[in-house]
């Protein structure tokens, strides 16, 4: 999707999960913390390194990912 350009996947980095900008920081550690009910002025407190957009691009990445669809072919 274009519009996730600071979501990157990197095999050497944290085993290939989905990062923000190449960062050790997870979509998934940043959803997480969303859940668990921090707000988006407190990440961005804890990790000054992340940007407003990060987060917003890995809620919309995980938004992306929850709606994909797995097909099982049969075989023939």
């Amino acid at each position: 999707m274009d519009q996730l350009d600071r979501i990157t996947q990197q095999p050497e980095i944290m085993g290939g999960k989905a990062c923000i900008r190449g960062m050790r920081v997870t979509v998934g550690m940043i959803v997480g913390q969303l859940a668990a009910g921090r707000d988006m002025e407190a990440i961005l407190a804890d990790y000054p390194y992340l940007e407003r957009e990060d987060i917003t691009q890995a809620l919309r990445y995980a938004a992306w990912r929850a709606e994909e669809r797995e097909l099982v072919l049969a075989s023939a």
